[in-house]
Protein backbone atom coordinates (compact mmCIF):
# COMPACT_ATOMS: atom_id res chain seq x y z
CA UNK A 1 0.00 0.00 0.00
CA UNK A 2 1.25 3.42 -0.89
CA UNK A 3 2.08 5.50 2.17
CA UNK A 4 -0.05 8.63 2.47
CA UNK A 5 1.67 11.92 2.50
CA UNK A 6 1.26 14.07 5.58
CA UNK A 7 -2.01 15.97 5.69
CA UNK A 8 -0.41 19.31 5.03
CA UNK A 9 1.16 18.04 1.81
CA UNK A 10 -1.89 16.40 0.10
CA UNK A 11 -4.74 18.49 1.32
CA UNK A 12 -5.56 22.12 0.54
CA UNK A 13 -6.74 23.46 3.92
CA UNK A 14 -6.85 27.09 2.83
CA UNK A 15 -10.10 29.06 2.63
CA UNK A 16 -10.11 28.66 -1.18
CA UNK A 17 -9.61 24.90 -0.79
CA UNK A 18 -12.69 24.64 1.47
CA UNK A 19 -14.73 26.55 -1.13
CA UNK A 20 -13.80 24.13 -3.94
CA UNK A 21 -14.67 21.10 -1.83
CA UNK A 22 -18.04 22.51 -0.76
CA UNK A 23 -19.32 22.32 -4.33
CA UNK A 24 -19.24 18.47 -4.25
CA UNK A 25 -20.75 18.04 -0.78
CA UNK A 26 -24.30 17.04 0.19
CA UNK A 27 -26.65 19.79 1.41
CA UNK A 28 -26.09 19.24 5.18
CA UNK A 29 -22.36 18.99 4.67
CA UNK A 30 -22.41 22.06 2.45
CA UNK A 31 -24.15 24.07 5.20
CA UNK A 32 -21.42 23.04 7.62
CA UNK A 33 -18.76 23.97 5.09
CA UNK A 34 -20.41 27.36 4.55
CA UNK A 35 -20.16 28.09 8.28
CA UNK A 36 -16.49 27.10 8.26
CA UNK A 37 -15.84 29.35 5.23
CA UNK A 38 -17.53 32.33 6.90
CA UNK A 39 -15.26 31.99 9.93
CA UNK A 40 -12.22 31.37 7.74
CA UNK A 41 -12.61 34.44 5.50
CA UNK A 42 -13.38 36.66 8.50
CA UNK A 43 -10.10 35.64 10.16
CA UNK A 44 -7.84 35.77 7.10
CA UNK A 45 -5.34 38.70 6.79
CA UNK A 46 -3.18 39.81 3.91
CA UNK A 47 0.23 38.36 4.80
CA UNK A 48 1.98 41.26 3.05
CA UNK A 49 0.09 43.93 5.04
CA UNK A 50 0.48 42.07 8.30
CA UNK A 51 4.23 41.63 7.81
CA UNK A 52 4.57 45.26 6.81
CA UNK A 53 2.89 46.45 10.00
CA UNK A 54 5.10 44.15 12.04
CA UNK A 55 8.25 45.44 10.40
CA UNK A 56 7.06 49.00 10.99
CA UNK A 57 6.94 48.39 14.73
CA UNK A 58 10.00 46.16 15.01
CA UNK A 59 12.54 48.08 12.86
CA UNK A 60 14.35 50.89 14.78
CA UNK A 61 14.85 54.27 13.08
CA UNK A 62 18.14 54.70 11.19
CA UNK A 63 21.01 56.01 13.30
CA UNK A 64 21.79 59.71 13.14
CA UNK A 65 24.85 60.74 11.16
CA UNK A 66 25.46 63.81 13.32
CA UNK A 67 28.60 63.77 15.49
CA UNK A 68 28.03 63.64 19.24
CA UNK A 69 27.48 67.02 20.86
CA UNK A 70 30.26 68.47 22.98
CA UNK A 71 29.95 67.60 26.63
CA UNK A 72 28.62 70.47 28.71
CA UNK A 73 31.53 70.22 31.15
CA UNK A 74 34.22 69.86 28.50
CA UNK A 75 37.30 72.05 28.99
CA UNK A 76 38.13 74.43 26.12
CA UNK A 77 41.37 76.10 25.08
CA UNK A 78 41.81 78.88 22.51
CA UNK A 79 45.25 79.64 21.09
CA UNK A 80 45.72 83.26 19.95
CA UNK A 81 48.82 84.12 17.93
CA UNK A 82 49.61 87.87 17.99
CA UNK A 83 51.79 90.16 15.89
CA UNK A 84 50.99 88.87 12.40
CA UNK A 85 51.35 91.31 9.52
CA UNK A 86 54.94 91.19 8.31
CA UNK A 87 55.87 87.50 8.00
CA UNK A 88 53.85 85.57 5.44
CA UNK A 89 55.93 82.41 5.91
CA UNK A 90 55.11 82.30 9.63
CA UNK A 91 51.44 82.88 8.82
CA UNK A 92 51.52 79.94 6.38
CA UNK A 93 52.79 77.67 9.15
CA UNK A 94 49.86 78.69 11.33
CA UNK A 95 47.37 78.16 8.49
CA UNK A 96 48.77 74.64 8.01
CA UNK A 97 47.87 73.59 11.57
CA UNK A 98 44.72 71.42 11.36
CA UNK A 99 43.13 72.96 14.44
CA UNK A 100 40.99 76.01 15.24
CA UNK A 101 43.48 78.86 15.33
CA UNK A 102 42.95 82.57 15.93
CA UNK A 103 45.44 85.15 14.72
CA UNK A 104 45.67 88.82 15.63
CA UNK A 105 47.01 91.04 12.85
CA UNK A 106 48.78 94.36 13.31
CA UNK A 107 47.50 97.17 11.07
CA UNK A 108 49.63 99.13 8.63
CA UNK A 109 52.18 96.34 8.14
CA UNK A 110 53.36 95.25 4.68
CA UNK A 111 51.26 92.07 4.56
CA UNK A 112 48.42 92.87 6.96
CA UNK A 113 45.66 92.77 4.33
CA UNK A 114 47.10 89.77 2.50
CA UNK A 115 47.51 87.68 5.66
CA UNK A 116 44.04 88.56 6.93
CA UNK A 117 42.41 87.61 3.65
CA UNK A 118 44.34 84.35 3.38
CA UNK A 119 43.50 83.49 6.99
CA UNK A 120 39.80 83.78 6.19
CA UNK A 121 40.23 81.55 3.16
CA UNK A 122 42.11 78.92 5.20
CA UNK A 123 39.63 78.81 8.07
CA UNK A 124 41.50 80.82 10.70
CA UNK A 125 39.74 83.39 12.86
CA UNK A 126 41.10 86.93 12.50
CA UNK A 127 41.35 89.68 15.10
CA UNK A 128 42.78 93.20 15.00
CA UNK A 129 45.87 93.57 17.17
CA UNK A 130 45.10 97.15 18.20
CA UNK A 131 48.25 99.18 19.02
CA UNK A 132 48.08 100.89 22.41
CA UNK A 133 50.56 102.92 24.40
CA UNK A 134 52.70 101.07 26.90
CA UNK A 135 54.50 102.19 30.05
CA UNK A 136 57.90 100.69 29.21
CA UNK A 137 60.32 101.18 26.37
CA UNK A 138 58.54 98.78 23.99
CA UNK A 139 58.84 99.78 20.35
CA UNK A 140 55.68 101.78 19.60
CA UNK A 141 53.68 101.41 16.42
CA UNK A 142 53.40 104.49 14.13
CA UNK A 143 49.86 105.08 15.40
CA UNK A 144 48.45 103.82 18.67
CA UNK A 145 45.73 104.62 21.18
CA UNK A 146 46.94 106.95 23.92
CA UNK A 147 45.33 108.29 27.09
CA UNK A 148 43.72 111.70 26.55
CA UNK A 149 42.55 110.97 23.01
CA UNK A 150 39.09 112.42 22.24
CA UNK A 151 36.40 109.94 21.28
CA UNK A 152 36.33 111.12 17.63
CA UNK A 153 40.04 110.37 17.27
CA UNK A 154 39.64 106.94 18.88
CA UNK A 155 36.78 106.10 16.54
CA UNK A 156 38.62 107.31 13.41
CA UNK A 157 41.74 105.32 14.29
CA UNK A 158 39.79 102.10 14.85
CA UNK A 159 37.88 102.64 11.60
CA UNK A 160 41.12 103.05 9.68
CA UNK A 161 42.72 99.98 11.26
CA UNK A 162 39.67 97.86 10.41
CA UNK A 163 40.27 98.70 6.74
CA UNK A 164 43.90 97.62 7.08
CA UNK A 165 42.84 94.30 8.64
CA UNK A 166 39.62 93.23 6.87
CA UNK A 167 36.98 90.91 8.23
CA UNK A 168 37.98 90.81 11.89
CA UNK A 169 35.75 89.24 14.55
CA UNK A 170 37.30 90.97 17.54
CA UNK A 171 40.14 93.04 18.95
CA UNK A 172 42.90 92.61 21.50
CA UNK A 173 45.51 95.07 22.65
CA UNK A 174 49.06 95.18 21.32
CA UNK A 175 51.25 96.22 24.27
CA UNK A 176 49.04 98.82 25.98
CA UNK A 177 50.12 98.58 29.60
CA UNK A 178 49.44 102.31 29.97
CA UNK A 179 46.41 102.58 27.69
CA UNK A 180 44.47 99.62 29.13
CA UNK A 181 44.89 101.04 32.66
CA UNK A 182 43.24 104.32 31.61
CA UNK A 183 39.55 104.23 32.49
CA UNK A 184 38.63 107.21 30.29
CA UNK A 185 40.36 105.82 27.19
CA UNK A 186 38.81 102.38 27.60
CA UNK A 187 35.47 104.09 28.10
CA UNK A 188 35.93 105.79 24.72
CA UNK A 189 37.06 102.63 22.95
CA UNK A 190 34.35 100.15 23.95
CA UNK A 191 31.33 101.95 22.40
CA UNK A 192 33.26 101.98 19.11
CA UNK A 193 33.72 98.21 19.29
CA UNK A 194 30.07 97.74 20.19
CA UNK A 195 29.03 99.77 17.13
CA UNK A 196 31.15 97.49 14.94
CA UNK A 197 29.78 94.33 16.65
CA UNK A 198 33.26 93.27 17.74
CA UNK A 199 34.38 91.42 20.85
CA UNK A 200 37.36 92.41 22.98
CA UNK A 201 40.07 90.25 24.54
CA UNK A 202 42.26 91.80 27.20
CA UNK A 203 45.83 90.57 26.71
CA UNK A 204 46.49 91.65 30.30
CA UNK A 205 49.90 93.24 29.76
CA UNK A 206 49.47 94.95 33.15
CA UNK A 207 47.81 94.00 36.40
CA UNK A 208 46.27 97.48 36.46
CA UNK A 209 44.17 96.90 33.33
CA UNK A 210 40.54 98.02 33.33
CA UNK A 211 39.86 96.99 29.72
CA UNK A 212 37.85 93.83 30.42
CA UNK A 213 35.64 95.59 32.95
CA UNK A 214 35.08 98.51 30.57
CA UNK A 215 34.05 96.10 27.81
CA UNK A 216 31.50 94.35 30.03
CA UNK A 217 30.11 97.68 31.28
CA UNK A 218 29.58 98.80 27.68
CA UNK A 219 27.90 95.61 26.50
CA UNK A 220 30.88 94.34 24.48
CA UNK A 221 31.42 90.55 24.54
CA UNK A 222 34.77 90.07 26.24
CA UNK A 223 37.38 87.66 27.48
CA UNK A 224 40.94 87.86 28.76
CA UNK A 225 44.18 85.91 28.77
CA UNK A 226 43.92 83.75 31.87
CA UNK A 227 47.04 81.58 31.55
CA UNK A 228 50.70 82.66 31.18
CA UNK A 229 52.04 83.85 27.83
CA UNK A 230 53.32 80.88 25.85
CA UNK A 231 56.66 82.24 24.70
CA UNK A 232 58.23 84.72 27.07
CA UNK A 233 61.20 82.36 26.68
CA UNK A 234 61.79 81.53 23.00
CA UNK A 235 62.81 77.93 23.48
CA UNK A 236 60.83 74.91 22.24
CA UNK A 237 61.04 72.96 25.50
CA UNK A 238 60.07 76.02 27.55
CA UNK A 239 57.11 76.75 25.26
CA UNK A 240 55.97 73.11 25.45
CA UNK A 241 55.92 73.50 29.23
CA UNK A 242 53.83 76.68 28.90
CA UNK A 243 51.37 74.92 26.60
CA UNK A 244 51.04 72.21 29.23
CA UNK A 245 50.27 74.93 31.76
CA UNK A 246 47.59 76.29 29.41
CA UNK A 247 46.05 72.81 29.08
CA UNK A 248 46.03 72.39 32.84
CA UNK A 249 44.54 75.88 33.24
CA UNK A 250 41.74 74.99 30.82
CA UNK A 251 40.94 71.83 32.77
CA UNK A 252 40.95 73.63 36.11
CA UNK A 253 38.99 76.72 34.98
CA UNK A 254 36.81 75.14 32.32
CA UNK A 255 38.21 77.40 29.59
CA UNK A 256 41.42 79.27 28.84
CA UNK A 257 42.74 81.80 26.34
CA UNK A 258 46.48 81.45 25.71
CA UNK A 259 48.54 83.97 23.73
CA UNK A 260 51.73 83.38 21.79
CA UNK A 261 53.67 84.92 18.93
CA UNK A 262 54.86 83.69 15.53
CA UNK A 263 58.38 82.82 16.64
CA UNK A 264 59.94 79.71 15.05
CA UNK A 265 60.18 78.04 18.47
CA UNK A 266 56.51 78.75 19.19
CA UNK A 267 55.37 77.31 15.88
CA UNK A 268 57.49 74.20 16.40
CA UNK A 269 56.13 73.69 19.91
CA UNK A 270 52.56 74.05 18.61
CA UNK A 271 53.15 71.37 15.99
CA UNK A 272 54.41 69.05 18.73
CA UNK A 273 51.82 69.80 21.41
CA UNK A 274 48.50 70.49 19.71
CA UNK A 275 47.95 66.85 18.63
CA UNK A 276 48.11 65.90 22.32
CA UNK A 277 45.50 68.37 23.59
CA UNK A 278 42.38 66.31 22.86
CA UNK A 279 43.75 63.25 24.66
CA UNK A 280 44.09 65.37 27.81
CA UNK A 281 40.38 66.14 27.93
CA UNK A 282 40.57 69.61 26.37
CA UNK A 283 38.97 70.79 23.12
CA UNK A 284 40.67 73.43 20.97
CA UNK A 285 38.33 76.27 19.95
CA UNK A 286 38.44 79.76 18.47
CA UNK A 287 38.82 82.75 20.75
CA UNK A 288 35.30 83.89 19.82
CA UNK A 289 33.98 80.71 21.48
CA UNK A 290 35.30 81.94 24.83
CA UNK A 291 34.05 85.53 24.98
CA UNK A 292 30.97 86.30 27.03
Amino acid sequence: MQQRAPFSQNRDISCKGWARRARSMSAPAALLAFAVLTICFAGCKSPEKSASRERGHATPPPPSNKPPAAKSGEAKLAILIDDLGSDRAAAEQIFALPYPMTISVLPEHPQSVEIANEAHRRGCEVMLHLPMQSVGKDQPEPQELEPGMPSARVSAMVDKFLVDVPGVRGINNHQGSQATADTALMGELMPVLRAHHLFYVDSRTTAATVAYDAARQNGVPAGFRNVPFLDDVENVAAIEAQINLAIRGAREKGEAIAIGHPHPATLQALRIMLPKVQSQGVRLVYVSDLVH
